[in-house]
């Protein structure tokens, strides 16, 4: 069941043209901060990598 939702996530992201390995990585280290009224920004056809976020504050 686990790899299936690892698939899942993988698959979901190569369809909306985002490095998977990238887009876990950024999202396990902001989901935390993240207030669940904001979650949709980190789903991955919403996705901003946190350093070009950064570079346009």
């Amino acid at each position: 069941m686990r790899a299936a939702a690892m698939y899942t996530l993988i698959g979901t992201a190569k369809l909306n043209d985002v490095d998977p390995q990238a887009w876990l990585a950024d999202v396990l280290g902001r989901i935390a901060e993240t207030p669940q009224s904001r979650l949709d920004e980190l789903l991955p056809w919403n996705w901003v990598p946190e350093q070009k976020l950064d570079r346009a504050a």
